[in-house]
């Protein structure tokens, strides 16, 4: 299994955190425009899956899979979003999305009396946890995407 990246957003569409682990594929555009264009496709697929759905979509959309990789996706409350590329065969990892978010960015981030909501998140500590975190989890893997 293997986490390739990591985007963090906030009610707004700003992105607050990008992480990046096992990935060798880049789109050829910066990390803004990347950023925009994710958080533009969840905004879609969160709406054709509340209007298509045939089931009443309480939880909303959790995740999709390809033929290569899988995208996953937590929605808090607070209206962050947090959204991890693994291999498609990865399991529980809305279990793990949730430990980043308690464990890690409530801790580091929220906690954090110089950081301001909706500002990226410039916290060497907060990283360097969420880097042995991501490494030290048998989500981590060596298979390259």
């Amino acid at each position: 299994m293997t986490i390739c990246n990591l985007y963090i957003f906030d009610k707004y569409g700003t992105l607050l955190y990008y992480g990046e682990w096992n990935r060798l594929k880049h789109s050829g555009i910066t990390k803004d425009e990347e950023a925009k264009l994710m958080y533009g496709m969840l905004f879609s697929i969160k709406s054709f899956v509340s209007k298509i759905s045939p089931m009443d979509p309480k939880a909303g959309f959790l995740h999709y899979k390809t033929n290569k990789y899988a995208l996953n996706y937590l929605e808090l409350p607070s209206g962050v979003k947090f959204v991890l590329n693994t291999d498609n065969t990865s399991t529980g990892i809305r279990e793990f999305l949730q430990t980043i978010y308690n464990k890690l960015w409530v801790e580091y981030v929220v906690r954090n009396p110089l950081w301001t909501m909706g500002t990226p998140v410039t916290s060497d500590l907060f990283e360097a946890k969420l880097n042995e975190f991501v490494k030290q989890s048998p989500l981590y893997g060596s298979k390259i995407i």
